[in-house]
């Protein structure tokens, strides 16, 4: 049973299905993924990223926050396994914010050659990556409205700059459904870019809607969800639905995951996003 925010997702085939993996024979093949991207406004890369690479940054995190009370400190904080008891909420957000954000080492992950290299070979041009990047862990248990990602298009968000953005979601860790991964709404990329088009979807900046099911109701399509693993990665487009799933792992780990975004430097740039994340920031 999967749910999101606490709303658990009609599994008839018609409302549940499976996001598909980007091709081997695509993989180096720009105008296939142009065209894939299109089509189902999303590309599932499996092991884009070295191994090494996230799990050093994932290690870099955690350890990060070691002593704030976020962690089980009974094992290692790259396990991510969540702590039971109170927390230091303000050293956690001092080291979130003041120390963890701004580093160089979240800086040169999100420039890396199997990121940013691979962003200026798919956009064909010099490339700019957003300061303000997001890094999200889910606790285990936490199921009601609030707790997971609602319903939303990236667009909303980056109303001052081009539609054209690209969205790249990563894993920091394997991350199965029970784990709560990101889930996107199928083929409505389409039916976004159609009414921003004509004016008849000038949304505010905010979530759409906590409840999944009820929303693939209104859009007679299906959310799409996988098991992620270790360097794969989500690019999505700026149009297409997304949510995230509840974590309702038994072990205890805690979702690790970043979201950036890239564009073509040519193009018009939102200046609202480039200043480092704060969860106050307005945004």
């Amino acid at each position: 049973m999967l749910t999101s925010n606490g709303y658990v997702l009609d599994e008839r085939t018609d409302r549940l299905g499976s996001l598909a993996e980007t091709p081997e024979t695509e993989r180096h093949d720009r105008e296939a993924l142009w065209e894939r991207l299109r089509a189902q406004g999303y590309l599932l890369l499996r092991q884009q990223l070295p191994r090494d690479q996230v799990l050093a940054f994932r290690d870099f995190y955690f350890s990060a926050l070691a002593g704030t009370g976020l962690l089980d400190d009974r094992t290692h904080p790259s396990e991510g396994i969540a702590g039971t008891g109170p927390s230091d909420t303000a050293t956690y957000r001092q080291v979130l914010f003041d120390e963890i954000v701004p580093s160089r080492e979240y800086q040169e992950f999100c420039t890396s050659p199997a990121i940013g290299g691979w962003f200026r070979w798919l956009l064909d041009a010099d490339v700019h990556l957003h300061r303000r990047k997001i890094l999200r862990h889910t606790r285990p248990g936490e199921n009601g409205i609030g707790t997971a990602t609602q319903a939303h298009y990236d667009l909303v968000y980056l109303r001052e700059g081009t539609d054209r953005v690209l969205s790249m979601w990563i894993p920091l860790g394997d991350c199965p459904t029970t784990l709560g991964g990101l889930t996107y709404l199928e083929g409505t990329h389409h039916a976004v870019m159609a009414a921003e088009r004509e004016g008849r979807l000038k949304r505010p900046a905010a979530s759409i809607t906590a409840d999944l099911p009820s929303l693939a109701d209104e859009y007679d399509s299906r959310w799409l969800v996988a098991d992620y693993g270790i360097g794969d990665v989500m690019v999505h487009s700026a149009h297409l639905i997304h949510a995230a799933l509840d974590n309702v792992d038994a072990g205890g780990r805690m979702r690790l995951s970043t979201d950036i975004r890239y564009q073509r430097i040519s193009e018009p740039i939102d200046w609202r996003w480039q200043e480092h994340w704060h969860d106050r920031d307005g945004l």
